[in-house]
């Protein structure tokens, strides 16, 4: 009876948030730090349209279960925040819904988005969605921070879109502490990342190395990565416990890696490299890791970016460098046509001197027509080989019995996806013991066990590749979205060049969302106009331009450049220096 009448004033109490939420429509910075401090359990507060420059948002407020305050905008995708603005979200059950940053940069030097307020009080059971952030980099490149920091537990990152980030700094990172975080890290679109001359540019990492031994169980799934070049490490994760699952990487030149941490789980991965140099699949390092139904196609890295790596490790290591690799399992991935299939002992030398022990590989499908299929950097110990087939070239070492030399019979098919054909000698040819393997790489069953990571069929395919048009905010996946696949983007914006400061040469690039009249003019500190870089029109799609001051007599100082597409206008600065 006691629960009952709790139950029963439980749901007085939610019916009573419901009738009694309110909206405030804000116009300004007063009337929004005025509504946020206002408001309850189910409110909403809206933002108005248009441009809010510099402007620093602190929501910092609870709700409740089922009842969050919630900050949107009054039309998603047409509130943009720019200049030198942050936001903060600090407390419980706090939501964030349709805004975007661009056409600004980070004025605190930490994060644009912060799961954390201005006074330090950190979100739980919050969610930032259907926003995104675009181009949004400091004039210097070497400026050191983060796009999205998550405090706090059981946050969610979803249907967001971050693109262009060009300084370093990784783009999202989960920050650990003494109890598990449980976040979640979805159906967001990563974009464009350039490569980054020194360490510290991930697209995300989760953890830190001198929180590395503590649980973090936060789960990335269902993300789209497009060209996220930044660094070695796509995905650096850096804590224990964490599920890395059903995320595409397309043209990535680096590899999802488990660089500190131990029991973390990568699973149904795609891996699309279209033969880039230096894209990868998936590096392995620390202990009992398992590595399931990844598809790995095309990948063209070697050594750090081959398309499964098992690093050496140093003995004794401290928390920043490199544990050996113990018990982990490889199992059921399909790598083909990769440059270094599976590369074993990377990294080794006087120091890495600890090669991998204890591990599995196990009813895998390496095809590729480069030798050898199998690297060994180092002589790992006590190696289960199962139920694998090699083909396509030398494997690298003597076949292992119980394991397969033969063609796999794999095929094409519509969507582009080699898989096993009828008749295929892989077909219920995968040895027993790995029961945790119960699914294959579209969610089928499992049932006798096929090699490889696809299980021949008749099922429903109920897991897919994510594509560009399924992630991100609803307003731009409306819109087309910016993606290469259409090469049409979503908007007009003009890129910071990059590198800057440069000498002799700097690449500026941008983007059209139609087809328009462009012209990209270099000019000095007094408006001089110096060079015409374009001068024509152009169809909508991303474009990039050189400019080199070989043979000039330009000396260093602060330049600009300006871009005029149909009625767009946008100028940036850059910097010289020799």
């Amino acid at each position: 009876m006691i629960k009952q009448n709790q139950k029963i004033l439980l749901l007085v109490i939610l019916l009573s948030f419901s009738a009694q939420a309110k909206e405030y429509f804000v116009t300004n910075s007063a009337e929004l730090s005025a509504a946020i401090s206002l408001s309850k359990p189910g409110d909403m507060i809206i933002l108005k349209n248009g441009t809010w420059s510099n402007i620093t948002i602190n929501f910092q407020n609870n709700g409740i279960a089922g009842f969050p305050i919630t900050l949107k905008a009054e039309t998603a995708g047409q509130v943009t925040i720019s200049g030198k603005s942050n936001l903060r979200i600090g407390g419980n059950y706090l939501v964030v819904d349709g805004l975007v940053f661009k056409n600004g940069y980070s004025s605190s030097g930490t994060a644009v988005i912060e799961f954390k307020s201005s006074s330090g009080v950190e979100s739980n059971y919050s969610r930032l969605t259907n926003t995104s952030i675009v181009d949004y980099n400091p004039t210097d490149t070497k400026t050191d921070y983060k796009w999205i920091s998550l405090y706090g537990t059981h946050n969610r990152v979803d249907h967001c879109y971050l693109k262009g980030k060009t300084h370093i700094g990784t783009t999202l990172v989960v920050w650990l502490a003494s109890k598990p975080n449980y976040h979640l890290i979805d159906s967001n679109y990563f974009a464009y990342r350039p490569i980054f001359p020194e360490n510290g540019a991930e697209t995300i990492r989760v953890g830190t190395s001198d929180w590395s031994m503590y649980d973090s169980f936060t789960t990335v799934e269902y993300n789209y990565f497009e060209e996220c070049n930044g660094e070695t490490e796509i995905i650096s994760s850096k804590s224990c416990g964490n599920i890395y699952r059903y995320n595409t990487f397309k043209n990535c030149e680096g590899t999802l890696t488990l660089r500190h941490g131990n029991r973390c789980t990568v699973e149904g991965n795609f891996f699309f490299c279209g033969k880039k140099t230096n894209t990868g699949g998936i590096r392995i390092i620390g202990e009992d890791h398992k590595v399931v139904n990844n598809y790995i196609e095309d990948s063209y890295g070697t050594s750090y970016k081959s398309g499964i790596t098992l690093m050496n490790g140093v003995p004794n290591s401290p928390l920043n460098r490199y544990f050996q690799v113990k018990r982990a399992v490889v199992a059921n991935n399909t790598i083909v046509n990769a440059k270094m299939s599976l590369n074993i002992g990377a990294g080794k030398d006087s120091e890495l001197s600890l090669p991998p022990i204890d591990c599995i590989i196990a009813n895998n499908i390496f095809y590729a027509t480069a030798s050898p299929l199998v690297t060994f950097a180092d002589t790992p110990i006590n190696l289960t080989w199962s139920g694998n087939v090699f083909n396509g070239a030398s494997i690298g070492m003597a076949l292992p019995a119980d394991n397969y030399n033969f063609n796999p019979q794999l095929v094409k098919g519509s969507d582009n996806i080699y898989r096993l054909q009828m008749g295929s000698l892989a077909i219920d040819k995968a040895n027993a013991g790995y029961n945790y393997v119960v699914k294959d790489f579209d969610g089928q069953t499992r049932i006798i066990n096929d090699i490889g990571a696809d299980e021949f069929s008749n099922e429903p395919i109920v897991i897919k590749p994510v594509t560009s048009k399924e992630v991100g905010p609803e307003y731009l996946r409306t819109t087309s979205i910016n993606n290469k696949d259409e090469n049409i983007p979503a908007l007009f914006s003009l890129s910071q060049n990059y590198p800057n400061p440069f000498n002799p040469k700097t690449v500026i690039s941008y983007q059209l969302s139609a087809i328009c009249k462009v012209r990209l003019k270099v000019y000095d500190s007094l408006g001089n106009e110096i060079a015409t870089l374009v001068d024509e029109i152009k169809p909508a799609g991303k474009y990039s331009s050189t400019f080199s001051t070989l043979g000039s007599t330009l000396v260093s100082g602060v330049y600009f450049y300006s871009l005029t597409a149909g009625n767009y206008t946008e100028t940036k600065k850059m910097v010289l220096l020799k």
